[in-house]
């Protein structure tokens, strides 16, 4: 088509018409919906202007710009593996999450270039330096000791870059196959040596309560031995004690008969049935018999010195 031929009002009406479609799509552009917890920073004719919150803004066209939009909600950034040496000269591989917000969109847009890439930094390093001050032991037992000095650290640089931290946790320490292998053996031997100081302990009491058992069953019979034998002598005692009384009531009953009248020859009489039952004996071969001289004085035998009275 030959330019020389075209319409200088189609030409003028084109531009027009481009020049409306234009200013339509940035008056579209500059009516803003800003979400809940989200940030809009604006900057005019490339200024810092304001900052709009959630709701309905209108922008003023070619002039005004929405720089930045930051989400205030809270978020989770991962913290990359890295290698970091303990005081005792150990290389563990150290990872984590730091759980962050913004707080002042402003300083978030100008105060760094990328606030999670710095933070990421920082976190690490600080990890890498306190680690360091650390032997490997301590490294597994005192991760809140790491996770605070990293929060407080990202805390004093937040204060410039305008966001908070809320807290820092490190999700592994990964010390070398090495190191892992002598660790297992050595919880290995702990847990062994546990077992085998409870199965000690638990032989030791064992033979406690065996000899405690030992020793008051024994207590307990010899107790009932000294019982028994207490019961017994008491009973001999008493047995004693009457018998004796017995054998007195039959003295004084004998000695009452002898001295009633006609006494005293009932008992001779019953000497001289004893002594010739006794005599009846005399018969069997090998017994000795002592006799007096004169064995016709029977009557002679029968008087004691009280008989004879």
């Amino acid at each position: 088509m030959n330019m020389n031929n075209l319409d200088p009002d189609m030409v003028v009406m084109g531009i027009w018409g481009l020049i409306f479609l234009v200013v339509l799509v940035k008056l579209f552009q500059s009516i803003r919906l800003v979400p809940t917890k989200s940030a809009y920073v604006v900057e005019r004719l490339g200024k810092y202007h304001n900052t709009l919150d959630a709701g309905f803004h209108a922008l003023v066209p070619f002039i005004d710009k929405v720089a930045y939009i930051h989400d205030l909600k809270e978020e989770t950034i991962d913290v990359p593996p890295q290698e970091c040496f303990s005081s005792d000269e150990v290389n563990v591989v150290v990872d984590g999450v730091i759980y962050i917000s913004v707080v002042d969109a402003v300083k978030a847009s100008y105060g760094v270039i990328d606030y999670r890439f710095a933070a990421i930094q920082l976190a690490q390093t600080t990890t890498r330096s306190v680690i360091g001050t650390l032997d490997l032991d301590r490294t597994f037992e005192e991760r809140d000791v790491i996770s605070a000095k990293v929060v407080e650290v990202l805390d004093q640089a937040g204060a410039l870059w305008g966001i908070r931290v809320h807290r820092y946790e490190i999700k592994n320490i990964s010390p070398p196959e090495t190191v892992r292998n002598a660790m297992e053996m050595q919880v290995n031997a702990e847990r062994e040596r546990r077992a085998l100081l409870a199965k000690s302990e638990g032989d030791k009491q064992s033979k406690i309560n065996r000899s405690e058992g030992i020793k008051a069953e024994m207590v307990n019979i010899s107790e009932g031995e000294m019982q028994r034998r207490i019961n017994e002598a008491e009973g001999q005692a008493e047995e004693i004690l009457q018998l004796a009384a017995a054998t007195a009531d039959s003295i004084k009953t004998l000695a009452s008969a002898i001295a009633a009248p006609g006494g005293q020859q009932a008992l001779r009489l019953q000497l001289a049935e004893q002594y010739l039952q006794q005599l009846q004996g005399l018969a069997k071969k090998g017994t000795r018999v002592v006799l007096p001289n004169d064995l016709t004085n029977f009557g002679q035998w029968m008087q004691g010195p009280e008989l004879r009275k």
